[in-house]
């Protein structure tokens, strides 16, 4: 059997967050040793809530990697690792909107790895539509304003380089080319 370029070795622990894993990596890289890190992440959801009118609810958060706030899609990392992702779209459309709809109704978009090089992070993302107003449930850290989009807004502002969120750019161009929403 012919040897793959990439072989891993060992899978060293170096921290465990809250929701992250730290690994170092010790590979065999195309016959070089090589220490790779490594960041586990137990998975995602997010979702893009579309209103009656069709414009977009987006959430703005301060983002403290950033040291600023940004416009994204509402999105939220999965209580346990099992946790279906539906579920976790279900659950962060009313706890960062304030508005939700059957879980029946939500349709899959896409699948994102956010960070390939160095992290397994998976969000699958899907839309939302038939909105009901309820109440925003916040964590007792977070601070959330709702805004409501036109999808062409958006766009404007992705190529002008004013969303970087790569869930948030990648969802919108998805879901405006997918549903032809200029």
């Amino acid at each position: 059997m012919e040897q793959q370029p990439v072989k891993r070795l060992e899978r060293t622990l170096k921290y465990q967050g809250t929701i992250l894993k730290i690994y170092e990596d010790t590979v065999d890289a195309c016959g070089h040793l090589a220490h790779w890190d490594f960041i586990h992440h137990n998975g995602a959801a997010a979702v893009v809530p579309v209103t009656k009118d069709g414009k977009l609810l987006m959430v703005r958060q301060y983002r403290n990697a950033l040291d600023r706030y940004t416009l994204e899609i509402p999105a939220g990392a999965l209580d346990h690792p099992d946790e279906p992702k539906i579920d976790c779209a279900h659950r962060e459309l009313e706890e960062e909107t304030g508005y939700k709809t059957d879980k029946e109704k939500l349709e899959y978009l896409i699948t994102i790895n956010t960070t390939v090089a160095f992290c397994d992070e998976a969000i699958d993302v899907f839309v939302a539509r038939e909105l009901e107003p309820s109440r925003q449930n916040l964590d007792e850290d977070e601070y959330i304003e709702v805004e409501e989009w036109e999808v062409k807004d958006l766009e404007e502002m992705i190529y002008r380089g004013e969303i970087t969120d790569g869930k948030t750019i990648a969802s919108v161009l998805a879901y405006a080319r997918k549903y032809g929403v200029k």
